[in-house]
């Protein structure tokens, strides 16, 4: 059976509090803290080995931070390939202020990688992918580096008869798109900004992904719209998933995974209005956890009866 490798060139340790209340230059006491493994390629991976798929993750570590990290998915039982690196692995800090149920994220950049610590990467990625795998290039990139790197990244993946799969924003997803992936997710606002526009209705949507699939840009496209689900589109079909409205805890690490349960089924070859739905119940089931909690099963299981495909 297919496995997903993900490479994430600037994971994270997210940390996750609440505060009664966001008060300037007063101390502010936190309570409820939590600290789980973070970056997208890695939360991705998380979310494919809890639902039962094969998954490893690659990624830089350095410092206290990365040795956190490392033991983090070691508790998780997750098979991962950590790079070591001179540079510090970074921390994002989300808070929840309590009066409001407003969450605040505050993200650090990471430290800048050398061209060896970065290449040593992509090669660990590279020696774990045979045809017919997926390799997810997920995140943003550290300080410094060019913005080819996923392009460049996914060009060996190919090589391999491997699937490549991109959410990024920006000059880097730009520069991959222009070489062509296997699938292209991403949010409402990442699609919009690389579309420069943004469209207003489910058919626009459709319309728009369905471009970038006869551009050859990507094989498919799926684009996640909040409260409106989701899109996809392969060339052959577009689809749109509703799904259930919940009380959210948070959305920190919904669209990851989003793309961990669109990948599971298709590991299992799966239709991809099948993987659509079950990605969709997953999304949502993210957004009843805490902190970067991710989907519980038993909520992707429950919440993926109640998700409605519409062919558009």
């Amino acid at each position: 059976m297919a496995k997903v490798v993900t490479l994430t060139p600037n994971p994270a340790i997210d940390i996750a509090a609440h505060v009664a209340q966001l008060v300037p230059a007063h101390k502010m006491r936190c309570d409820r803290v939590r600290r789980d493994p973070g970056g997208g390629g890695i939360n991705v991976a998380r979310v494919v080995h809890r639902l039962g798929g094969e998954a490893l993750a690659v990624y830089p570590a350095g410092g206290g931070p990365g040795n956190e990290l490392q033991s983090m998915l070691d508790l998780e039982g997750l098979p991962h390939r950590p790079i070591r690196v001179a540079g510090h692995t970074r921390e994002s800090f989300n808070v929840t202020e309590d009066r409001s149920r407003e969450q605040y994220r505050f993200v650090l950049p990471g430290e800048p990688m050398s061209a060896g610590e970065l290449n040593s990467c992509v090669v660990t990625a590279h020696a774990f992918l045979g045809s017919g795998d997926y390799l997810v290039g997920s995140g943003s990139l550290p300080p410094g580096t060019t913005s080819d790197f996923y392009a460049r990244l996914f060009a060996g993946a190919k090589a391999k008869g491997a699937k490549t799969v991109i959410d990024s924003r920006g000059e880097p997803l730009c520069k991959t798109l222009a070489c062509g992936v296997s699938i292209l997710k991403a949010s409402a606002r990442e699609l919009s900004e690389y579309l420069q526009v943004t469209p207003c209705s489910l058919r626009e949507w459709r319309n728009a992904i369905t471009s970038l699939v006869a551009a050859g840009q990507a094989e498919t496209v799926v684009v996640t719209l909040g409260a409106q689900g989701a899109v996809l589109c392969d060339g052959k079909s577009a689809w749109h998933a509703a799904v259930p409205r919940v009380q959210a805890s948070t959305t920190v690490g919904a669209g990851d995974s989003f793309l961990g349960g669109l990948l599971v089924k298709l590991l299992g070859v799966c239709s991809v209005e099948v993987a659509l739905r079950y990605a969709a119940a997953a999304g949502t089931a993210a957004l009843l956890t805490s902190g970067t909690g991710l989907c519980d099963p038993v909520d992707v299981s429950r919440l993926n009866e109640q998700v409605e495909l519409t062919s558009l």
